[in-house]
């Protein structure tokens, strides 16, 4: 990556600390080896072959995937990789099966339409691709309903060429809470898990992969029973809800949206420069849009397309026009898709940081 000087660069703009990224990144790998998982990053939070690259390099097993541009970028750094959302579309599958033939290929779905499609696919391309069976635990978003569909999806599989039976994969992103108010959630998620394992051994089947976790029940992923590997992504970066829920501190804040005060005109308020079009309008429970990095206290109050508005009430410090400031979103991941490339600093230098798995479009390298 060339030098930049940060001073120069356009604002806004997505703003990345690597010593934090690697930090993060080890930290995370260190507790999953302590409790004998493994940890398979969703890429989607970064999009950037660099950030994977610490983390496999930090310890991360492979990688999980949400398109197909992602596979393509990330199958040049690992030879495992999990594509978490179901292949729909003869373009799709046709991508999917021109991955490189050595790639440990897996693919997540919850309906037998994709699984015979995906084994006609693969079996025309004479490859094999492992079939992790996705189940609903709570989000109510995708996945089978009952260990019985479980089951029957796993028999499918088993019968059809071109693919394989490979295990399970479950997401409980409805989990939102601070980790001590997460026990009677937690728990029926476990009792699901528990009886989709005694269903699939009465039919013969061994979920050999069991792919679940998220980033707020991150530090919790060693009670889910049977579970050999997390995906949690958001984790590299982390964002305000991670320190709403206390899964991160200040410290562990990677990732930041660098903006310009433009405004100071109305009373009590600021405006930046900074607005859906670089953090997304997606709100949280406690209001607002994000906070800023080194006055924590200044929420951002509202969004519009190019315009940030910063509350002061609760602050003392009052910006001037042309000064500088950082932005923590509330979801880290849809802010990064937003940035066309991210501003990284690493100890005392600057570069700009590529996300090659950005856009829908096939990768050519």
């Amino acid at each position: 990556m060339n030098p930049v000087d940060p001073a120069g660069i356009d604002t806004p703009i997505g703003y990345v600390d690597l010593e934090r990224v690697r930090a993060n990144a080890q930290r995370v790998a260190d507790y999953t080896a302590q409790h004998g998982i493994a940890w398979r990053p969703h890429i989607k939070t970064h999009k950037s072959l660099e950030v994977a690259r610490i983390q496999l390099e930090a310890g991360a097993r492979g990688l999980t995937v949400a398109t197909l541009r992602e596979a393509e970028v990330m199958a040049t750094l690992t030879n495992d990789l999990l594509l978490a959302y179901p292949p729909v579309g003869d373009a799709k599958l046709e991508r999917l099966v021109r991955l490189p033939m050595s790639l440990d290929l897996k693919v997540a779905l919850d309906s037998s339409d994709v699984l015979e499609s995906v084994a006609a696919a693969s079996a025309a391309a004479d490859r094999v691709i492992g079939i992790l069976v996705e189940q609903d635990v709570g989000l109510g978003r995708v996945g089978v309903q009952s260990s019985a569909e479980v089951v029957r999806l796993a028999s499918l599989a088993s019968s059809l060429d071109g693919v394989e039976f490979a295990g399970l994969m479950f997401y409980p992103g409805h989990i939102r809470v601070q980790k001590d108010e997460q026990t009677e959630a937690l728990a029926l998620v476990f009792e699901q898990l528990t009886d989709t394992y005694a269903a699939l051994e009465s039919a013969g089947f061994t979920a050999g992969i069991v792919s679940g976790g998220s980033t707020p029940t991150l530090w919790q992923s060693h009670a889910f029973p049977g579970l050999t590997e997390i995906r949690s992504g958001s984790c590299i970066f982390f964002d305000r809800e991670g320190l709403a829920l206390g899964v991160a501190s200040h410290d562990d804040l990677a990732y930041t949206v660098l903006a310009t005060v433009v405004s100071t005109a109305v009373p009590g308020h600021a405006v930046v420069d900074s607005g859906s079009k670089a953090l997304a309008k997606e709100s949280r429970g406690d209001g607002g849009f994000g906070v800023l990095f080194d006055h924590p206290g200044v929420l951002l109050e509202s969004l519009s397309e190019e315009h940030g508005v910063l509350d002061l009430s609760r602050t003392d410090w009052r910006p001037v026009i042309g000064e500088r400031v950082r932005i923590v979103p509330n979801h880290v991941c849809v802010s990064v898709n937003l940035q066309e490339a991210l501003l990284a600093k690493d100890r005392d230098a600057h570069s700009m940081l590529t996300l090659e798995g950005r856009g829908r479009g096939p990768w050519t390298g």
